[in-house]
């Protein structure tokens, strides 16, 4: 009897990777250590390496930060070691800079103002020339750390300690960097918060109405944070908006002229969580019109249209009513496998017995399968798939991605692979469908992407499909694609 194969325990190995979260809240009369706890709960798909929160009391600041997960990383008592009245979290994947403590955010930088805490999402790609510019600005001058976001804290404490405001250092440290930043930074005055000219990273403020019933306000990478703290969703931060949260409200700046919309359309296909709100409706509704629109432009006859758990089930719902092919669950996913360091046994590495996912054999056993999934990168990890499918008995296999083929890497803040690396980039989809091993394969065409959207086809960054990028990369990081690593050390 054949052994059903598990798939990998790190399902997430073949997959474009989340980068970071950010969150902000004041809220004097709150205890906001908790409520930034609980904001970067809800992001915690955003980033798991390494997570912090720093809190402000008028002039003091209190900060913890280190590796792991959020619910690993603080405690009751720790958040009770942290007051005050407004605070800033991030949690942390490392797309540029290595996995080190030291690279916990938020950044801290000592100023003449005071403490500032950066948390950032994104990644410039002018760290060479930024770091030239800095030691240009600055005789002692120090990096202890491998991040960009380190860079943007001093860029602003530099401006800070030659005589500006927070708000004016804020603005002129923006200009200097070139990439994709979303911001949320701590100071003893106030919370600030920022999107790069393009607005290739997401940023929402929300109203948290306090206990007396004055309305405050929070800053989050996405909507779900807000949610989970009874936060109501106002608006964006725009692109090129820095917006200044004091005692005396919200005050907005449009710190870069004409700014064009370029949101990352991977944050609304996989990154996002479903229920996360972008342009006034929940992503899993766009992931149901991903997969409805995947479903026109494929012509599989099938009996079970079934996902790749989590992230391909909205689109596979979507394909089925589009269809009439029934969905079903054909993989069961073990929900509390976390990271592991123990390695398995040979006989396990053989078997292919990885912890993950489980298929249902019952439920396959002689069916025409159509799996959707979301991506492909490598195509390591849908082959495993693909076979552990036919081990359990089904008679045909047909992936359906919704989305198109990824064939250039990713300089914002995607940790995607050298573009060698990338299956879409070096093989035929005819090649790339005899590699995972499927009976056939097919992929969502980028206009239909863009269509379903119901937003103006411009207005989304998508390099990492057709190599269109909208800030320019100096060739030095493009051709090697190692970034901080070899800009900052």
């Amino acid at each position: 009897m054949t052994v059903p194969q598990t798939v990998s325990a790190d399902l997430q190995s073949d997959k474009p990777k989340e980068y970071c979260g950010v969150f902000g809240i004041y809220a004097p009369t709150e205890e906001v250590a908790k409520l930034a706890y609980f904001g970067l709960f809800a992001l915690q798909h955003r980033g798991q390496e390494s997570a912090g929160i720093a809190t402000f009391d008028r002039e003091r600041v209190h900060c913890h930060k280190d590796m792991g997960l959020v619910s690993h990383v603080f405690s009751e008592e720790t958040l009770n070691e942290l007051p005050g009245i407004w605070a800033v979290g991030h949690n942390r994947y490392s797309t540029t800079g290595s996995s080190h403590s030291c690279n916990a955010q938020p950044a801290l930088e000592e100023t003449r103002l005071g403490t500032l805490a950066l948390a950032h999402n994104g990644n410039l790609v002018n760290t060479i020339e930024l770091k030239e510019k800095l030691h240009s600005l600055s005789d002692n001058l120090d990096f202890y750390t491998t991040t960009d976001s380190e860079m943007i804290a001093k860029a602003i404490a530099i401006y800070v300690n030659q005589g500006m405001d927070w708000h004016d250092a804020a603005i002129a440290a923006f200009k200097l960097c070139s990439g994709a930043f979303s911001l949320v930074i701590g100071t003893p005055d106030g919370l600030i918060g920022a999107r790069d000219h393009y607005g290739v990273r997401p940023l929402v403020i929300g109203i948290l109405e306090e206990e007396d019933g004055s309305e405050r306000f929070v800053l989050a990478s996405e909507t779900c944070a807000l949610d989970i703290i009874g936060a109501e969703y106002l608006r964006d931060v725009n692109p090129g908006e820095m917006v200044w949260i004091t005692e005396e409200g919200l005050q907005s700046t449009q710190w870069s002229e004409a700014p064009d919309k370029k949101l990352c359309v991977f944050e609304m296909i996989y990154f996002a969580r479903p229920d996360s709100v972008f342009h006034d409706e929940t992503l899993f509704s766009y992931r149901l019109r991903l997969g409805a629109q995947l479903s026109r432009e494929s012509n599989i006859e099938a009996d079970l249209v079934m996902g790749v758990p989590d992230s391909g089930i909205p689109a596979a719902i979507g394909f089925s009513r589009a269809s009439g092919i029934p969905f079903g669950e054909g993989l069961i996913k073990n929900r509390y496998v976390g990271r592991t360091f123990i390695q398995p046994t040979q006989h396990m590495r053989e078997v292919g017995i990885k912890m993950k996912l489980n298929p249902l054999k019952d439920v396959l056993h002689g069916k025409r399968i159509i799996i959707v999934d979301d991506s492909i990168v490598r195509g390591t990890t849908s082959r495993k798939i693909v076979r552990a499918l036919r081990q359990a008995g089904a008679e045909e296999v047909h992936m359906c991605i919704s989305s198109p083929p990824v064939t250039h890497p990713c300089f914002y803040g995607i940790d995607t692979d050298n573009q060698d690396q990338l299956i879409a980039a070096t093989k035929t989809q005819q090649a790339i469908a005899e590699q995972i091993e499927v009976d056939s394969l097919t992929y969502l065409s980028k206009e239909g992407m863009l269509k379903v959207t119901n937003e103006n086809p411009q207005h989304f960054c998508t390099a990492c499909f057709d190599g269109n990028y909208p800030i320019e990369i100096p060739d030095a990081i493009k051709s090697s694609k190692l970034m901080l690593e070899e800009a900052t050390v």
